[in-house]
C-alpha cells in the first residue's frame, strides 16, 4: 500500500475516533446527560449514595465520608465539562472550516487535562479517606464488586 494512502487512512480513522469519541461524551440522553440540572445531580448523587451504602452496610460517618467522595468527584466532572454548554458544538468548530483545527483541538485536550490533574489530589484523598474508613469486611466487598463478581453495577 502506497505511504501516502496509509497516512491518510490512519488520519482519518484517528479523527473519526476522536470526533466520536467527543461527540459521544457530549451527548448522554438520560440521568448521566451533560444537560442534568443541578437538581437531577443532587437526586442522581443521592441514589448512588443510598445505594452504595446499602450494598456495603455503611454506617453514618462512612456515608459522609461517601458522599464528600460523590461531591468531590461532581466537582471533577464540572471542572472537566469548564464552561463549554455545547461540547458538540465544540467539536463542529474544530471541522468547520477546510482545515481542522489543529490548535483549538489541542487547547481543548489541554484544558481537559489540566482539569483531571488540578482536581484529582481532592478526588484522591476523598477516595482514601472513605476508603480507610471502612473496615477488612467492608474493604473486601468492594475490591469483589469492582471486580465484577457480585454485579456492582446491576439492579438490585
Amino acid at each position: 500500500m502506497k505511504r501516502w494512502i496509509k497516512r491518510s487512512l490512519f488520519g482519518i480513522f484517528g479523527a473519526t475516533l476522536l470526533i466520536g469519541g467527543l461527540s459521544a461524551c457530549g451527548h448522554r440522553p438520560g440521568t448521566m446527560g451533560a444537560n442534568m440540572t443541578a437538581e437531577q445531580q443532587a437526586e442522581f448523587k443521592a441514589k448512588m449514595v443510598d445505594r452504595m451504602s446499602s450494598k456495603l452496610d455503611l454506617n453514618a460517618d462512612q456515608k459522609v465520608r461517601l458522599t464528600a467522595l460523590a461531591d468531590k468527584l461532581q466537582e471533577q466532572r464540572k471542572a472537566m465539562i469548564g464552561t463549554s454548554t455545547d461540547p458538540r458544538a465544540e467539536m463542529k468548530a474544530l471541522i468547520a472550516g477546510d482545515k481542522f483545527d489543529k490548535a483549538r483541538a489541542q487547547a481543548l485536550v489541554n484544558e481537559k487535562t489540566a482539569a483531571v490533574s488540578n482536581k484529582s489530589p481532592e478526588v484522591i484523598a476523598a477516595l482514601a479517606d472513605f476508603y480507610d474508613s471502612l473496615n477488612a469486611a467492608q474493604q473486601t466487598k468492594v475490591r469483589d464488586l469492582l471486580q465484577g463478581r457480585h454485579g456492582f453495577w446491576h439492579r438490585g
